[in-house]
């Protein structure tokens, strides 16, 4: 056990909040149990205090990215920030999606590796499809595997009615992105990359997005910048050509729409789900709507104190969710 000594300097330790003394005075503590025969309570001791020092040195490392949490002056209303981890195994895509998103990855990963031969990872990503099919959660991906934290762009609060608000405001977001390296998220974007050439736009929108052009052009920071968007028919042609990477997001063929209910269904018994059935339901709905569905009918066999989740169910919530451009009611006609 621990001298009278050492347990005046561990508690000394912890009061003063010096860490490692406390560490080190534990791990005499542990060796010396370990000399007098408690070999099990000296292992759970040292396991004990390996696991403080692991959780000190994340909570060190994401304390050095906190102060955007909570920014000086507008920053705050500007970016909403989140620490995921998720993964790739969390998302369903095609093939070819994934592969794309896995090099995007592995440049990120390789940098210095690229830097040597004067060249620069792909860090600019243009995210386009439907609503619901990843775009948003492929974001939380690349910020979960790359251990770096996601910033959302707020951009109800970036545009004004004042086009010099707007360009500020736009300022402030890239001066934060260039000091913190992170995944920033501009949804939407086509509220920022609206066609120039529209004849009914108006002369400030088109100044906003002259100025979104320029800071991207000039971005040199590490951050990962992704803009997403549900109609890419509405952003400039210019905006294309400042990203280094698209995505085309389309709604699940039955591969992945089998994929997204066994996912969501993993707790259950679904080994006799009539998939013939299940597919020509789940036309038309995307990743998001699956889930939930999946979900509901979860709920339902749940309530229903079973552990297998029938078809019938599972097909009753499919129709039940809104299709790309239809109302709940025409999917049922």
């Amino acid at each position: 056990m621990a001298t009278k000594d050492q347990m005046k300097a561990l508690v000394k330790s912890h009061a003063d909040g010096d860490d490692p003394q406390f560490y080190a005075v534990a791990m005499q503590v542990a060796a010396k149990a370990a000399r007098t025969g408690q070999e099990k309570f000296a292992q759970e001791l040292r396991d004990l205090v390996n696991d403080l020092r692991e959780s000190a040195d994340n909570k060190a490392q994401v304390a050095s990215i906190l102060p955007l949490t909570k920014p000086r002056g507008e920053l705050g209303a500007l970016l909403n920030v989140s620490y995921p981890d998720s993964r790739l195994g969390d998302l369903v895509l095609a093939d070819k999606l994934a592969e794309r998103l896995q090099h995007v990855l592995l440049e990120q990963r390789q940098r210095d590796a690229l830097a040597k031969h004067g060249l620069t990872p792909a860090r600019r990503v243009l995210l386009i499809g439907p609503p619901g099919t990843g775009k948003t959660s492929t974001a939380r991906v690349i910020a979960g595997e790359l251990g770096l934290p996601l910033f959302s762009i707020r951009l109800d609060t970036v545009l004004t009615k004042f086009m010099g608000e707007t360009a500020a405001k736009l300022r402030l977001v890239f001066d934060a992105l260039a000091e913190t390296r992170g995944v920033y998220l501009f949804d939407e974007v086509d509220a920022l990359g609206g066609d120039r050439a529209v004849q009914n736009d108006v002369g400030e929108i088109r100044r906003v997005l002259n100025s979104f052009l320029q800071f991207l052009e000039e971005d040199t920071s590490e951050s990962i910048i992704i803009a997403a968007t549900n109609y890419p028919e509405l952003l400039d042609n210019a905006l294309f050509r400042r990203f280094d990477t698209m995505m085309n997001f389309a709604l699940p063929d039955d591969t992945s729409v089998k994929s997204v209910i066994k996912n969501q269904l993993s707790s259950f018994q679904v080994s006799n789900l009539s998939w013939p059935r299940i597919f020509p339901a789940a036309l038309g709905l995307s990743h998001a709507e699956i889930s939930t569905a999946a979900e509901n009918a979860a709920k339902r066999t749940v309530l229903s104190n079973r552990t297998r989740v029938r078809t019938d169910d599972l097909i009753i919530a499919l129709e039940e969710r809104p299709r790309q451009g239809r109302s709940s009611e025409d999917t049922r006609s």
